[in-house]
C-alpha cells in the first residue's frame, strides 16, 4: 500500500467516524503496516484482520473497537493506546510494549476460523469466525456501515454447528502490559510467558487457561480475576492478594527443593559431575522421571539422560542441556526460552506448544578430556520430533536435523535454519 493511498484511507475513516459527508470505514484487512509510523492514529471500529503491523508505532493510537483478527503486532509500540473492546482474537503482540495500554473488554481468546461449507481455501479477510465478545457499538451513520460490525464478525453458521477450522492462540509472549488496564478482558488460553504485568488492573479479566511462566504479576489488581486451569509455574507474584481471585485448578512451581530426595540427589550429583570434568559426582540419569511442571531455570544438565522423561509445562528457561538426550521426552508446553540444546537428541520428543524462543539448538563442538575443542562437532537432532505450535522464533536451528519433525502452525520468524534438515512437507503458521 502506497503512503497516498493509505492516508487517502485514514482521512475517510476520520470523516467517517466524525458522520461526516464522503467518509468510509477504514479496511484495512491483510495490509502491510510493518514499522509505519501510526502514532496517536484513529482507527476505532477499522477492519485490520490479518494485517501486517509488526514494529508500527502506535503509541497512543485509538482502536477501541477495531478489528485486529489475527493481526501481526510483535514488537509494537503500543504504550497508552486504546484498545477496548477491540477483537485481538488470535493476535501476535511477542513483545510488544502495552504499557499503559487500555484494553477494557478487549477479546484476546484463541482465534477461530471457520472452515467454508463448500471446500473453498481459507481466507482469512471474509472467513465466518466463532463469534466474539464484548463488542464495541459503531456509530449508526448513514451509509453501507450503518448497522454494527463488519462484515468479518458475523458468521453466517452463528447459530448452528460450526465445522472445524483453523485455530491460532493469543500470543503475549514477553509483551510489556505494565499499568495496563485489561478490566473484564477475556485473556483464556493467551501465552503470557515471561509478559510484564506489573501493576496491570485484571479486575474481573479472564486468565482460564493462560500460560503465565515466568510473567510478573507483582502488585497487579487481582480482584476477581479467573486463574481456571491457569499455568503459574514461575509466575512472579510479589505483592499480590490473591484472596479475591478464583484460582480453581491453577498449576504452581513445584522447585527443585519440593522434589523426592533421590531426585535432588540425581540432579545435585550432576551438577557436581560437570563441573568436576567427571572427577566427582555421577551423570544423572532421569530416564521416564516426573518432572512435570519443575522449576529448572538456569539448571546445568549437559549431557545428562532424559530419555522419555515426563517434563510437560517445565521451566527450563536458560537451562544448559548441551548433548543430554530427550530422545522421546513428552515437553508439551515447556518454556526452553533461550535454553542451550546444542547437540541435544530430541528425536521423537514431544514439543507442542513449547516455547523455544531464542534457544540454541545449533551443532556442539567436541572437546577433548583437557576442555578444549577437537574441530568437530555434534548436531541438534529433532527427528520426527512434534513441534506442532511451537514458538521458535529466533532460534538457532543451523544443521539441525528436523527430517519427519511435525512442524504444523510452528512459529518460526527470524529462526536460522542455514543447513538445517527440513522435513519433506513444511507448514507452519
Amino acid at each position: 500500500m502506497t503512503p497516498e493511498l493509505l492516508q487517502d484511507v485514514l482521512d475517510k475513516h476520520s470523516r467517517w467516524v466524525r458522520g461526516l459527508a464522503g467518509g468510509a470505514c477504514a479496511n484495512l484487512s491483510l495490509a502491510n503496516l510493518e514499522g509505519l509510523d501510526l502514532a496517536k492514529v484513529d482507527l476505532r471500529w477499522a477492519r485490520l484482520a490479518g494485517a501486517k503491523m509488526a514494529r508500527a508505532h502506535l503509541a497512543g493510537a485509538r482502536l477501541a473497537g477495531a478489528d485486529l483478527f489475527c493481526v501481526d503486532l510483535r514488537n509494537c509500540d503500543l504504550r497508552q493506546a486504546d484498545l477496548s473492546g477491540s477483537d485481538l482474537r488470535g493476535a501476535r503482540l511477542h513483545s510488544a510494549d502495552c504499557t499503559g495500554a487500555q484494553l477494557r473488554g478487549a477479546d484476546l481468546r484463541e482465534g477461530t476460523l471457520v472452515a467454508p461449507l463448500d471446500g473453498r481455501p481459507l481466507n482469512l479477510a471474509t472467513m465466518p469466525r466463532a463469534p466474539r465478545l464484548n463488542v464495541i457499538p459503531m456509530p449508526r451513520h448513514p451509509g453501507p456501515d450503518r448497522d454494527g460490525p463488519p462484515p468479518a464478525n458475523r458468521s453466517p453458521h452463528r447459530d448452528r454447528q460450526m465445522p472445524a477450522g483453523v485455530c491460532s492462540r493469543t500470543d503475549l509472549t514477553s509483551a510489556g502490559l505494565r499499568c495496563a488496564d485489561l478490566t473484564e478482558a477475556d485473556l483464556t488460553g493467551c501465552n503470557l510467558q515471561n509478559a510484564d504485568l506489573c501493576h496491570a488492573v485484571l479486575t474481573n479479566t479472564n486468565l482460564s487457561d493462560c500460560r503465565l511462566c515466568g510473567a510478573d504479576l507483582t502488585g497487579a489488581d487481582l480482584v476477581g480475576t479467573r486463574f481456571h486451569n491457569a499455568d503459574l509455574v514461575g509466575t512472579r507474584l510479589s505483592g499480590c492478594d490473591f484472596s479475591r481471585a478464583d484460582l480453581t485448578g491453577a498449576h504452581f512451581t513445584k522447585l527443585l527443593d519440593t522434589l523426592g530426595l533421590e531426585l535432588q540427589r540425581v540432579i545435585n550429583n550432576h551438577e557436581r559431575w560437570i563441573e568436576s570434568g567427571g572427577g566427582r559426582g555421577a551423570r544423572a540419569d532421569l530416564d521416564g522421571a516426573d518432572l512435570n511442571r519443575v522449576d529448572l531455570r538456569n539448571v546445568n544438565l549437559s549431557g545428562a539422560t532424559l530419555r522419555g522423561a515426563s517434563l510437560v509445562k517445565a521451566l527450563l528457561a536458560g537451562t544448559k542441556l548441551i548433548m543430554a538426550d530427550m530422545s522421546g521426552a513428552d515437553l508439551e508446553g515447556a518454556n526452553l526460552s533461550g535454553a542451550d540444546l546444542s547437540g541435544a537428541d530430541l528425536s521423537y520428543a514431544k514439543l507442542i506448544n513449547a516455547d523455544l524462543h531464542d534457544a540454541l539448538l545449533c551443532p556442539a563442538q567436541i572437546l577433548d578430556a583437557n576442555g578444549k575443542p577437537t574441530g568437530r562437532i555434534w548436531a541438534t537432532t529433532l527427528l520426527g520430533a512434534d513441534l506442532r505450535h511451537a514458538h521458535l522464533a529466533g532460534t538457532q536451528l543451523a544443521s539441525a536435523n528436523l527430517s519427519e519433525a511435525n512442524l504444523e502452525f510452528a512459529d518460526l520468524d527470524g529462526a536460522d535454519l542455514t543447513g538445517a534438515r527440513l522435513p519433506a512437507r513444511l507448514y507452519q503458521r
